[in-house]
């Protein structure tokens, strides 16, 4: 009886896990909810030009105007997939990067190293308030991309 009892335990077990894994996107980078932001599948990118002005403001250390401010926040609320938000941030920060001739290691402008710009512009919902999705739960609102050096 006990030994039933395992068995069919375990075997609820991995009916259970392998449903969530199919749900979540376990071991493929193309789904999940954030599968919907691929543009192979159709989604256009925001290139967020607002966004793009204020971090490279703030990356110099320059006053960013109020309306730039407003602009970015705007651009990056109406972005309607939350799961969106972080990776049109990412490509915005590339298109950045791409334009400037930007390296590893490199200024990306006078007074302005990659590593600081990329950090602004992963605190950009953080600033402008607007949800992202945080699967650790700490309540931080910074794209999780930040922590990773090829971004």
């Amino acid at each position: 009886m006990w030994m039933k009892t395992v068995f069919w335990g375990l075997l609820l077990f991995m009916l259970v896990a392998t449903t969530m894994a199919v749900e979540y996107g376990a071991r493929s980078h193309n789904s999940g909810p954030w599968s919907w932001c691929d543009p192979a599948t159709g989604y256009k990118v925001s290139a967020l030009t607002g966004c793009r002005a204020m971090v490279k403001l703030q990356c110099v250390g320059s006053q960013v105007p109020e309306a730039a401010l407003r602009d970015c926040c705007q651009q990056l609320a109406d972005i309607n997939n939350e799961w969106c938000r972080c990776g049109d941030l990412s490509s915005m920060l590339r298109s950045v990067y791409q334009e400037l001739g930007v390296r590893e290691g490199k200024e990306v402008l006078p007074g302005c190293r990659k590593e600081v710009m990329k950090l602004t512009a992963a605190s950009v919902p953080e600033v402008c308030k607007v949800p992202i999705p945080n699967p650790s739960g700490d309540g931080a609102g910074v794209c999780y991309w930040a922590a990773y050096p090829d971004t």
